[in-house]
């Protein structure tokens, strides 16, 4: 571990009230001593202290901040940690970040703060990395996900996980090598029955990965449908604002528009395209390339027909060529209907392949809460259904792992089952357990670590 001293603006850049600037490492209480010259002795832990900051090299004073000292190893990094509250905007904070260098620090690397955290044991990898899933989380979904496993949710189910793995280990010494004096050698069909019972365990965990996923940046949703529907009138009312514009005239969207929103939640990242049809113009002809391009890669299509008014011979083509992703029939402008409503018929293959079917209207927000409720039921059903302590898989480094883990206990149990000598069995626990510890960082391997803390801001 490196012996040297590292400083950061913690906070964005920008005007705002306050700033922070954090000082991490051996020489933490004697940097702001430098630049706190009035300071009779570092502060005591964890007390708050008004301090007048100068620079180190001229005198000059720099600002009045709020100096907060944490001693060594009860602080986030583990080391000797100095926190300053300053005045916020553009130049105070780097001023004083500059100061601090010159006196003696010198610039920390994104996430080295955290890297320092791991690297002294105040957190497993799996809680580095919810600490930039909570830094970039955009619904609240992602925030529970990463709040639980910062808060070690995920963690001790992967220890539990190992524990049974290593348990199962102790159990098959037994049975191959037991003192004649002891009980018997445990039977194999008990051996068994343990591994099926973590296997499943296992494949519960991983059903919530795929979902886990989209939570990170959201589940592509792509408005689709013939021109003049109400497919950019819809993505307005679900966006909460006027992203698109609305007129009676035909083909007046001819590129997509993709936002990110909360629905119930869950992120999403809605997609208006243009009207599907047989365009003559260049420009239009482009517009519905982008609408198929955005149809191919989505997790989710809602599928806009007007009210009543019968689905093309073009949607019902666009149906048994899109891929095998959630489609809802969404029937717009339900406003405009006439007091007898008309039923489509949906019968043969378009209606298989529906996955909901919603009347709407944009004027009178019919529908529109059902839609809010529906989809994350759609996209995150595992996460949804999940039980509260089956924490998500939100990053594909731990559902990987997870099916190395399940690979090789299913191997086993199949090894033994087939009748396989138990100490060959016995390789696939061992590739298991190192999986698990490979989730945590119990295993430290450079690239991955780089890998993780690649994605996080300077001062965190």
């Amino acid at each position: 571990m490196n012996g040297d001293t590292i400083i950061s603006v913690s906070t964005a850049p920008g005007v705002g009230a306050i700033a922070m600037v954090r000082v991490s490492g051996p020489d933490a209480g004697v940097l702001l001593r430098r630049l706190a010259s009035d300071l009779p002795e570092v502060p005591e832990p964890r007390r708050a202290t008004l301090v007048k900051l100068r620079d180190p090299d001229d005198g000059s004073s720099l600002d009045r901040a709020v100096a907060t000292f944490y001693q060594e190893p009860a602080s986030y990094t583990g080391e000797d940690l100095v926190e300053l509250t300053c005045h916020g905007g553009w130049l105070v904070p780097g001023l004083i970040a500059d100061a601090l260098v010159r006196a003696g620090g010198r610039q920390a690397a994104p996430g080295e703060f955290t890297r320092r955290a791991y690297l002294r044991g105040k957190l497993d990898l799996v809680q580095v990395e919810a600490v930039a899933d909570l830094v970039e989380a955009r619904s609240r979904a992602m925030h529970r996900a990463a709040l639980g496993h910062l808060e070690r949710g995920l963690s001790d189910r992967i220890v539990k996980l190992r524990e049974a793995v290593v348990g199962l280990e102790a159990m098959l010494v037994h049975h191959i090598d037991f003192p004649e004096e002891d009980d018997p050698p445990v039977p194999v069909g008990r051996i068994v029955d343990e591994a099926r019972r973590i296997s499943e365990h296992i494949a519960t965990m991983l059903r919530t990965a795929p979902e886990g996923e989209l939570l990170r940046e959201g589940a592509l949703t792509v408005l689709a449908g013939q021109p003049n529907v109400g497919k950019s009138s819809l993505y307005n009312a679900l966006v909460g604002e006027e992203r698109a514009i609305v007129t009676e005239e035909p083909g007046t969207t001819r590129d997509a528009l993709e936002v990110g929103v909360q629905l119930g939640g869950f992120p999403f990242r809605l997609v208006d395209t243009a009207g599907l049809r047989d365009a003559g113009e260049r420009i239009e002809q482009l517009g519905i390339e982008v609408t198929k391009r955005y149809l191919d890669r989505a997790d989710l299509v809602l599928l806009c027909v007007s009210a009543g008014e019968g689905v093309s011979v073009d949607e019902m083509a666009f149906l048994s060529e899109v891929a095998e992703v959630p489609v809802v029939l969404v029937e717009t402008k339900a406003d405009l209907l006439s007091e007898r409503e008309v039923d489509l018929d949906l019968s043969g293959h378009m209606g298989e392949k529906l996955a909901g079917r919603l009347r709407v209207s944009t004027v009178t927000g019919q529908g529109l809460d059902q839609i809010k409720q529906l989809l994350p039921e759609l996209v995150y059903s595992a996460v949804v259904s999940a039980q509260e302590d089956v924490p998500v898989l939100t990053r594909r480094r731990h559902a990987q792992a997870l099916e190395v883990a399940l690979s090789e206990v299913s191997a086993f149990t199949e090894a033994l089952v087939g009748g396989l000598p138990a100490e060959v069995a016995s390789t696939h626990l061992r590739v298991a357990e190192t999986a698990l510890e490979e989730i945590l960082g119990v295993i430290s391997v450079d690239d991955v670590l780089d890998a993780v803390f690649a994605e996080f801001c300077v001062g965190k």
